[in-house]
């Protein structure tokens, strides 16, 4: 399995969780803001994560369908590299922010069955990378970090017009396999690592990325 296979942690909260995932090897690390999730943090704690983050660590801002006046307010107090849209935001919705921030976009988009790739091309048009995830259960409060797979088979060798990364249920047990599976070169994880629901395990983190880049 190649070494240049990219990590991003998700839902990072404490400083020991930015520094866990930077010594790990990874290379992004995301804030999460979305009120339902357990790894939800403030604009201000996400500003002193991110100033204090180690340098070369990406900071991504993970957001769900957010307004205007709240992505403002994230953009204008926290130093961010890229921002996740992880809600049902539209083609036209993801192509306006990334003209009004200037900063690379990645949109997150669930799969369940063959028939949710179709939305893929769409959105890779507009996008800058791509997350592509587990689809939420029906119901489900979270549109991601729900520790749920799907059938990698769908995504296998896939090769889309912009960068994309394998999330959705990865842990350190199963994501050579998901890599060896997909031919990602970038997964995300959140909930694979965590000790308890938003509670970041520096051993699980440093396994995992170990596991990703074997």
């Amino acid at each position: 399995m190649p070494a240049d296979v990219k990590v991003k942690i998700c839902g990072l909260s404490r400083p020991e969780d930015v520094q866990a995932a930077a010594s790990a090897g990874a290379v992004y690390a995301g804030f999460v803001f979305f009120a339902k999730s357990p790894r939800n943090i403030s604009v201000e704690l996400a500003r002193d994560l991110a100033i204090d983050a180690p340098v070369g660590l990406a900071k991504v801002a993970l957001t769900v369908n957010a307004d205007d006046a709240m992505l403002d307010a994230i953009m204008n107090t926290v130093p961010l590299d890229m921002l996740q849209l992880h809600g049902s935001e539209t083609p036209d919705r993801v192509a306006d922010l990334r003209r009004r921030y200037g900063l690379p976009i990645m949109k997150a988009i669930g799969i369940a069955d063959q028939s949710d790739l179709d939305q893929i091309a769409t959105y890779a048009g507009v996008a800058d990378q791509l997350l592509i995830d587990a689809k939420p259960p029906r119901g489900a409060d979270l549109p991601g970090g729900n520790g749920l797979s799907f059938d990698w088979r769908l995504v296998n060798r896939k090769y889309w017009p912009c960068p994309w990364m394998l999330a959705g249920g990865l842990t350190p047990d199963n994501v050579a396999l998901a890599v060896q599976m997909t031919g990602a070169r970038q997964v995300d994880v959140s909930s694979g690592v965590e000790s308890a629901p938003g509670v970041k395990d520096p051993e699980l983190i440093h396994a995992f990325v170990k596991a990703a880049l074997a």
